[in-house]
């Protein structure tokens, strides 16, 4: 089977082992180009070194050591280096932060946060970030992260998001003294996205999806992605409308007053029209990239520019009218939404079908790449993954997103590219992109494919160890091509260890 990752012909990417990595072509060297502050979930700043000893040839297959650290983990979701040289986790489930030592796993609990909401779906304990100056005696010792929570603790649940501020004690390795930074924020039990990091610029940016509208048990409830919120919902502190979006806060959650002005209002919403960005990054000369999952196809890796419309749910991937067309199931007439039974494939005549070529949006982004572009006769019922239809359809569930620099010390071949965490194929796909970082470089590669789900990814000081996440339980891509919820390492990290002498 072709699988199609852009306009241009079919591409075959490499298959490789469990915790190996794939040999590959290395297209050129040249000058470092400096990083201008914080990158990646932690906030920690990586710094560029010159290329002056690069290699044509790279890191092979057999350039990394592999080992699994620690397992049982309670969905583990977020993972960041910690300045104390600790691994600093969230835990979805377990509602906890948590430290692991990454020489031997031992895990030390930083807090449970009891107020967390959880009920068995997407929610819980999501995203962590860490104060650019934690442990640096500047009294900023700070970790962020977000929640779901009920406002209304009843029958009836009332799910919201939250980001809050924690004071980190060294002395009792424990979080304290919380600060809500925002509240009521959308909160789903499917598709929060939830991404939280610190920019160059020193402001938070949140990635909230859109909460699983549309589809399966949400089917009637509307994509809102295209919403925009009105000046009288920002001074109500009314954030419904955030969903679809990339926001940008000031550190007390305030909204920063050069946000762009999106339909003459000003509020938190950056960037907007996403489905479940997962992904977000800082690049060389604080490009800000994303990902997000595609719904049958196109997956894809943005380029985010502020006050741009990346066209969800009217456009999937490319507006190419290839294997997508917005199927608005809550405006479903004469037969009401209500009356209707879920079909993944064919929607019930009652149900307006658009196509992407019906959308105009003067603001419109394409993305950089797709995970895939399939045309319209693509078949994507495969028999090989029965009941578990979605892990043969031709996308790979992006999970996380982190840049690599460039620098001589670092994994040779690898600087000034995009890492990309996978829940279904079990792998992470490395991105190479162009000197300007416009636009992508080559094919993504697979490196350690394996039979998890990858959830995120760390790497240590020197950039040359990867600490790799997984989830507890789900579903993956089996190694005969179909479906399996047999996880080989499941709520574990990984450490990938390159071994080579550059």
């Amino acid at each position: 089977m072709s699988l199609f990752i852009s306009r241009g012909p079919a591409v075959f990417l490499a298959q490789v082992g469990l915790l190996t990595t794939a040999s590959w072509s290395f297209i050129g060297c040249g000058p470092a180009a400096p990083l201008d502050g914080p990158l990646g979930a932690d906030g920690q700043a990586v710094v560029s070194e010159p290329d002056d000893d690069c290699e044509e040839d790279v890191a092979g297959e057999d350039a990394f050591a592999s080992r699994e650290i620690t397992r049982d983990l309670a969905y583990p979701m977020r993972i960041v280096w910690g300045p104390d040289d600790f691994l600093w986790l969230t835990e979805r489930t377990g509602k906890r932060v948590v430290r692991v030592n990454p020489a031997d796993g031992a895990r030390t609990t930083a807090i449970t946060i009891e107020e967390v909401f959880q009920s068995g779906g997407q929610d819980g304990l999501l995203a962590l970030a860490l104060h650019p100056d934690l442990l640096r005696g500047k009294g900023r010792d700070y970790v962020y992260v977000s929640f779901t929570y009920d406002v209304d603790p009843g029958p009836a649940v009332d799910r919201r998001t939250k980001i809050r501020r924690y004071t980190y004690t060294p002395a009792t390795e424990t979080l304290g003294s919380p600060f809500d930074v925002i509240t009521g924020l959308p909160g789903s039990d499917d598709h929060n996205s939830a991404r939280l990091l610190f920019g160059p610029d020193g402001k938070l940016y949140y990635t909230i999806g859109d909460q699983g509208n549309n589809q399966f048990a949400r089917m009637c409830n509307p994509i809102r992605a295209q919403e925009l919120p009105t000046a009288a919902e920002v001074a109500a502190q009314d954030w419904s409308t955030y969903v679809g979006k990339v926001l940008r806060l000031n550190l007390d959650g305030s909204i920063p007053r050069d946000n762009p002005r999106i339909d003459g209002v000003r509020s938190h919403v950056y960037s907007y029209g996403h489905r479940n960005p997962q992904g977000l990054t800082f690049g060389k000369d604080g490009k800000l990239y994303a990902n997000e999952h595609g719904p049958k196809s196109d997956d894809e890796l943005n380029l985010i520019k502020p006050g741009k419309n990346y066209g969800w749910p009217h456009v999937a991937g490319y507006q190419d009218d290839q294997a997508y067309t917005y199927d608005n199931w809550s405006a479903s007439s004469p037969t009401p939404c209500e009356e209707l039974v879920w079909n993944d494939y064919v929607p019930p005549p009652s149900v307006p079908r658009q196509q992407e070529s019906a959308f105009s949006h003067p603001d419109f982004k394409e993305p950089l790449l797709t995970f895939y572009t399939v045309p319209n006769d693509y078949d994507f019922f495969d028999p090989a993954c029965g009941f578990l239809q979605y892990i043969c359809w031709p996308t790979i569930a992006p999970s996380s997103l982190h840049y690599y620099p460039t620098g001589r010390h670092g994994i040779p071949g690898w600087g000034n590219s995009l890492l990309m965490t996978a829940l279904k194929k079990g792998a992470i796909y490395k991105v190479e992109l162009s000197a300007n970082g416009k636009t992508v470089v080559g094919e993504p590669v697979e490196l350690f494919k394996s039979t998890n789900r990858y959830r995120d990814l760390a790497w240590s000081p020197d950039r040359r160890t990867l600490y790799v996440i997984t989830d507890t339980a789900g579903n993956t891509s089996s190694p005969d091509g179909g479906a399996t919820t047999a996880l080989e390492n499941p709520g574990a990290i990984l450490e990938f260890k390159y071994t080579g002498s550059h």
